[in-house]
């Protein structure tokens, strides 16, 4: 979980969008701080924890997922500092070649990398996955897409995939994206498999794309 997708001309329940730049659409620009704050008091927040001040990288050869919904959302800092993403939440989805990679610059030392790697073999596998991100690029088809939903009444994701009132909301019966690369804050999961895992920490910046 940029700019906005591209929708094919074809309307019909198969939905397919060719992603280049993600923009975070769903929290509305001349609203933000308002919307914010009406987030915290709502409880609207993303993240179930503070975020760190870096965000990470993740890319995989292919998607597949079950009950996907998608909305605008807010995560915290540990300096209470609100941060405006895009939430993705999938109910049961599965990644081949799952990369993930985050760079730290320290005084003298310079770039440090920490790169994951998973599902080379046997896909990844999660359930009530939720990624709050801040670019997404792929292609992806949907089936049965529903563009415009308004995102408290979103009901094809987890149980938990639910936004704010009137704000701008999408879901879909499934979702399958290939060529996937996405930039994100946080990433939360009810299970999280993770077959052939690999961790490499190395000096430089190392990034999965």
């Amino acid at each position: 979980m940029t700019g906005s997708p591209h929708l094919s001309d074809d309307h019909s329940e198969s939905g397919r969008v060719r992603w280049r730049r993600f923009a975070v659409l769903t929290v509305p620009a001349v609203a933000v701080t308002a919307g914010l704050g009406i987030a915290l008091a709502q409880g609207a927040l993303a993240a179930s924890f503070a975020v760190s001040g870096q965000q990470f990288k993740v890319s995989a050869s292919s998607l597949e997922g079950e009950g996907f919904a998608q909305y605008g959302g807010v995560d915290v800092n540990a300096r209470d500092e609100l941060i405006p993403v895009a939430v993705t939440a999938i109910r049961e989805a599965r990644l081949n070649n799952l990369c993930q990679s985050v760079v730290t610059t320290l005084p003298v030392i310079g770039d440090i990398s920490l790169n994951l790697t998973a599902g080379k073999k046997t896909p990844v596998e999660a359930s009530n996955l939720f990624v709050d991100a801040t670019q997404l690029a792929g292609d992806a088809v949907f089936t049965n897409i529903e563009i415009g939903r308004d995102a408290s009444t979103l009901d094809k994701g987890p149980a938990d995939a639910q936004g704010m009132q009137d704000l701008f909301a999408q879901q879909a019966d499934t979702v399958r994206i290939t060529g996937l690369q996405q930039t994100a804050w946080a990433t939360n999961a009810g299970t999280f498999k993770l077959s052939g895992l690999g961790m490499n920490v190395s000096k430089g910046k190392k990034e999965c794309f």
